[in-house]
């Protein structure tokens, strides 16, 4: 059975703003210009009032299904990666089977009558799952943290690896607290030959109309000894990129929020140029866009955010004499099978589905 090991990143000693995020009442972003105060009432005359074109996909999106064999016919030594849906990755890395943000209900919502519905069902079903090292939460929303999946997945996990205070919400729904890891920014937790570092990220949390930023949002860098990777739940584009890739990268992946921009809210989720820059930021090698694809959570087209990323890297490696510098762009159907480190050619599977 795995154990955790927790502590701190030395690098810590550099920061000035050492614990700047947190507040008396919980968290906070502390990048100088960060804004969250968007008026309620002229959004939801947005909402009620603005055309939308292509919300939802017409036709069928591709996924793949699978059986729990599937996993489990992964060789253990194969680093791999698997898109669910959403934000939700299916991650084998240093021989064990992490899940990332799963949310395999219905809706992203308190409700199971309301709320952003699925474009597709997920690959795999929860009870096809085999056992799982360990679930990684970014942040306490509902399109990442899912009370009915954790309830139905919570016997087959060992670990639960949490920003601070997220852990409050698994304590209440009967995880036990002996399984729950709980980190701050820079703090790291070791499993076995796996190493995983919440890093800091720009956005907010809360899961109801009282409890808004109580609990913390992260990002992480998940190391194991063949492969680098980088998940960046939801962040608006930040100076911490920089940091994060001088300290941790360079990444052989990098999972990077795509989806969900609007001007409206433009510090807490980033337009597919930022997320580029993001990527770029971090020194990464491959870039998979997550944060789309699934539930309808913004006023752009749902395949907008791969349209507009694929345009944006291709004009890039256009530019680039040297092979080096160019970017390998991830666009995998849901459910595919990507071996880190050995990524196959994706397609543009969103195109001629309206």
């Amino acid at each position: 059975m795995l154990t955790a090991n927790l502590f701190s990143s030395t690098a810590e000693k550099d920061l000035t703003l050492v614990g700047a995020h947190h507040t008396d009442k919980g968290f906070q972003n502390t990048a100088k210009d960060f804004s969250n105060d968007t008026a309620i009432l002229p959004l939801l005359g947005r909402y009620i009032t603005e055309k939308r074109t292509d919300a939802a996909p017409l036709k069928a999106i591709p996924v793949i299904t699978l059986q729990q064999q599937d996993l489990l016919d992964i060789p253990v030594d194969r680093d791999t990666v698997i898109r669910l849906g959403h934000s939700t990755i299916y991650l084998q890395i240093a021989g064990q089977r992490w899940l990332i943000d799963p949310v395999f209900s219905e809706r992203a919502s308190p409700f199971s009558f309301v709320g952003p519905k699925r474009f597709h069902q997920p690959p795999i079903a929860l009870s096809q799952l085999p056992d799982i090292d360990g679930v990684l939460i970014s942040h306490d929303h509902y399109d990442h943290l899912d009370k009915d999946t954790i309830a139905q997945i919570q016997h087959k996990v060992q670990h639960f690896v949490v920003p601070l205070g997220v852990d409050k919400h698994l304590l209440k729904w009967q995880v036990p607290a002996a399984k729950i890891t709980a980190l701050d920014w820079w703090q790291s937790a070791q499993f076995d030959k796996l190493n995983i570092t919440a890093t800091p990220t720009q956005h907010f949390s809360g899961r109801g109309l009282l409890d808004r930023d109580e609990t913390l949002w992260a990002s992480y860098v998940i190391k194991g000894p063949d492969s680098n990777v980088y998940f960046s739940g939801d962040p608006g584009y930040f100076d911490g990129f920089k940091e994060i890739g001088r300290r941790y990268g360079p990444f052989d992946l990098t999972m990077i929020e795509t989806g969900a921009y609007d001007k409206d809210w433009s510090t807490i989720h980033m337009s597919p140029q930022q997320s580029f820059q993001a990527h770029q930021d971090l020194g990464g090698n491959a870039m998979m866009p997550i944060h789309n694809g699934t539930f309808d959570l913004a006023f752009h087209s749902w395949y907008e955010p791969l349209a507009r990323i694929q345009a944006l890297i291709s004009a890039h490696n256009d530019n680039q004499a040297d092979t080096v510098n160019k970017v390998q762009l991830l666009t995998p159907k849901m459910g595919q099978t990507l071996a880190v480190n050995n990524f196959p050619h994706t397609q543009s599977w969103w195109k001629n589905l309206n």
